[in-house]
């Protein structure tokens, strides 16, 4: 099983970048899958999430600006980012399948970076 995030990059303030994750394997259709990141020096951090169902739940420092979405069809995870911030520069994370109290899959993660 395997996730690879893409879609990071450089962007200025106020501008919009769209993250992918590509799973690997069955059975992610059933599985929460999310997003996190985690800036320099801080905590990673849930971003978003998204259950089986499309049910979404976002961190109060993104909601209105980002939109999570996933397409089963093709076991692939999205964030839309609109409105970046520089707050939003960080390593982004991809995560599937929350069970026991954890994320049983990571990706390896790919950089954000928002300039004023």
């Amino acid at each position: 099983v395997q996730l690879e995030e893409s879609g990071g990059g450089s962007v200025q303030a106020g501008g919009s970048l769209k993250l992918s994750c590509a799973a690997s394997g069955d059975g992610f259709s059933n599985c929460r899958m999310g997003w996190h990141r985690q800036a320099p020096g801080k905590e990673r951090e849930l971003v978003s999430r998204i259950l089986f169902d499309g049910t979404t739940n976002y961190a109060d420092s993104v909601r209105g600006r980002f939109t999570i979405s996933r397409d089963n069809a093709k076991n692939t995870l999205y964030l839309q980012m609109n409105s970046l911030k520089t707050d939003d520069t960080a390593v982004y994370y991809c995560a599937a399948c929350f069970m026991n109290y954890q994320w049983q899959y990571w990706g390896q993660g790919t950089q954000v970076t928002v300039s004023s």
